[in-house]
């Protein structure tokens, strides 16, 4: 959430965004909102079957039984949008998605932010981008991310995989500093 001023982790905006956790009624919304964002995407890669594009309401939805899914709303309209879902030590974070009239505003660092603070029990992050999406790329690292490798899908795109480790993780049931082992 911000009250307008900025900071590195809240949206730069004039008004108030609230981050909460979406639910299955604004799903339709939701998608909505990922396949505006996308479409520029598919269009830079010359690949209008990538996934965001291609899901259907109903797997949309089936998300939430096991992804936590946050959206942002400015107005009382969604503007944003961000996924996590934790496998063993990893949080997978999927989807973010900006409406394309308010990125670079910050929606989208204050969402990636926000669901790395629900997942405090995994040890590590997971994502990944197209390598030709400098800006995405240029705000994964400036949140810390860092290359692990590329997959090439097609002649003209290629996913590059990005982790973050959380600082000072510790698996459970191991001391912290200062109790005996």
């Amino acid at each position: 959430m911000t009250d307008g001023s900025a900071s590195p982790d809240t949206p730069a905006i004039g008004s108030v965004v609230v981050i909460e956790r979406a639910t299955i009624a604004d799903a339709a919304e939701i998608l909505a909102l990922i396949k505006r964002a996308f479409a520029p995407v598919a269009e830079q890669y010359e690949s209008p079957e990538l996934p965001p594009l291609t899901e259907t309401l109903g797997s949309f939805r089936a998300r939430f039984r096991d992804h936590i899914v946050l959206k942002a709303v400015e107005h009382g309209r969604i503007v944003g949008t961000i996924q996590g879902v934790a496998r063993d030590d990893t949080c997978f974070v999927e989807r973010l998605a900006v409406d394309p009239a308010c990125q670079g505003r910050g929606i989208g660092r204050a969402l990636a932010r926000r669901i790395e603070e629900l997942f405090p029990h995994v040890a590590r992050f997971e994502l990944f981008t197209g390598h030709a999406s400098a800006e995405t790329l240029s705000l994964y690292h400036s949140l810390g991310y860092r290359e692990i490798r590329r997959e090439r899908v097609s002649p003209r795109l290629s996913l590059v995989y990005l982790e973050k480790p959380r600082p000072c993780h510790r698996a459970a049931g191991s001391p912290t500093r200062g109790q005996p082992r």
